[in-house]
């Protein structure tokens, strides 16, 4: 399918082209002035202060037409006359495209990864709840289900961090560790065989003790505190026991008032990682909060994404953590898998039932730009859109069922149905991880291989971004330097009144 889009220039490319895809599995979208095409959008902006956005949509062979147009009130400024503009051209293009096609986007014009955070900012801005939902509804084209499911979700939030706005002057550490024992083929993370030829991984815990020791130490004396901690990766438990030991050992003597943190993760999501000595290590350093992670239920479907583990490991793993006493444990799941329909996702979740991990992370597969699985799509068949919702919402009504409560949300591009990965938890067990580096409140300081540091900016929220290299063997040659970087950001960053 191609659409030839008339009337704007290549700033609105990148917009268009997305939602494009949530119609058309195929789709290229092309600008242009002159060239007859059987498939066209005109796109008429007009004005310099008051914006009217016109649009027709003409498919010639099958006869189809489609007009809708979009007023946008007097704009002050022109970059908020651009902001205005592509917002009201995905308005029309949203809604000439849902006609064209019958297919309806519950999530409108929204391609960003956080609506939640839509509703926050307005929120802070004192707004009213009615009037924001009016909003959503009438600008932004969201459905009332995304409505309700949003605002459940930001009232979930403020009653696990009711100081959530306040927290501008802490920050939150992720720690990445890039080892994994094999990786799979949805995954994109910085994630290397911990028996690869990727560099050593005693190097790279050297310069993830330098930078814990360095950060901790500018923490401690400019009288920073610390909200969170969180282990990714990669899987954080793919190394040793004792080098586990030691490097919670160094947190514990860098990091100022340990004992205020309110969460500490380790993600143990490979099944295959984790041993009774693991385990007894996150005990004796206190975390209150672990991964493991099935994916599936099904070990067909692990075998054909690379998960070297199977059913019976995961139960097995989830039993042992239990039985050394971890109270707190999450499990991810994902619609969508390759191979995999409603039975097969009716089977995961009658599976997890015999479980109920304290908190569930439900993911819809997202084809990412750089994981061997899009590179491999015709090896990878996956779901049509109509059973992916279908599984949605077997997941949605199964979570109610069972006293889960979502808490965070967020989505991806090229994910599924266009639908959205969600956090849900019984009440208390919430991730409070999670909500900080969605609503992004606060600044996330990280550290070690592939972890992206987020500046938050306190009283202005204004978000800048700085990444450690991906590949261990450039992050043990360059760990200081970005040690230093970090450092004079957080100096910068908390002179600022």
């Amino acid at each position: 399918m191609e659409i030839f889009v008339r009337g704007v220039d290549e700033r609105y490319k990148r917009s268009l082209e997305h939602i494009a895809q949530l119609y058309f599995e195929e789709v290229e979208v092309n600008f242009t002035e002159h060239e007859e095409s059987d498939f066209e959008l005109s796109l008429n902006i007009r004005g310099e202060q008051l914006i009217q956005v016109s649009a027709t949509l003409v498919g010639k062979d099958a006869n189809e037409h489609a007009s809708f147009e979009k007023h946008v009130g007097t704009l002050s400024s022109e970059k908020e006359w651009l902001k205005k503009a592509k917002q009201a051209a995905n308005h029309v293009f949203v809604k000439v495209l849902t006609a064209y096609t019958g297919i309806a986007q519950p999530w409108g014009t929204l391609t960003g990864i956080r609506p939640t955070k839509l509703i926050h900012q307005k929120l802070r801005q004192l707004q009213d709840k009615a009037a924001v939902h009016e909003e959503l509804r009438r600008d932004y084209l969201l459905s009332e289900e995304k409505i309700e499911l949003v605002q459940r979700i930001v009232d979930r939030q403020l009653a696990v961090v009711p100081d959530l706005y306040k927290l501008d002057r802490e920050v939150s550490i992720y720690i990445g560790i890039p080892f994994c024992p094999t990786k799979c083929a949805y995954c994109t993370f910085p994630a290397y065989a911990i028996n690869g030829k990727n560099g050593s991984v005693e190097a790279f815990l050297d310069g993830l003790h330098y930078e814990i020791e360095e950060t901790g130490k500018w923490l401690a004396e400019n009288g920073v505190n610390i909200t969170t901690v969180y282990f990714g990766g990669g899987t954080p438990t793919s190394i040793s026991a004792e080098q586990m030991d030691k490097l919670y050992e160094t947190m514990y003597e860098s990091f100022p008032n340990m004992d205020q943190v309110r969460e500490l993760t380790v993600e143990a999501g490979r099944p295959d990682t984790i041993t009774p000595e693991k385990v007894e290590v996150l005990k004796k350093w206190k975390v209150d909060r672990i991964s493991i992670n099935p994916q599936s239920f099904e070990d067909e479907t692990l075998k054909a994404i690379g998960r070297h583990h199977s059913v019976e490991e995961t139960v097995t793993k989830y039993k042992l953590a239990r039985e050394l006493g971890l109270e707190n444990i999450n499990m991810d799941l994902i619609i969508g898998l390759p191979g995999e329909g409603v039975p097969e996702m009716r089977h995961t979740l009658g599976e997890t039932e015999k479980l109920l991990p304290e908190s569930l992370t439900v993911h819809t597969l997202s084809f990412k730009r750089a994981s061997t699985m899009t590179k491999n799509k015709e090896k990878y068949k996956v779901a049509s859109r109509e059973e992916v919702l279908d599984m949605m919402k077997m997941t949605s009504e199964w979570t109610t069922e069972q006293g889960y409560e979502p808490y965070y949300l967020y989505r991806q591009k090229n994910i599924l149905g266009n639908l959205e990965n969600i956090g849900y938890a019984f009440p208390e067990k919430e991730s409070i991880y999670n909500i900080m580096i969605m609503e992004e409140c606060q600044t996330i300081i990280g550290l070690g291989c592939g972890a992206a540091s987020k500046w938050v900016e306190p009283g202005t929220g204004k978000i800048t971004r700085l990444a450690n290299p991906k590949d261990p063997v450039t992050y043990n040659e360059r760990f200081k330097h970005y040690t230093e970087e970090k450092i004079k950001v957080l100096a910068d960053l908390f002179s600022k009144e």
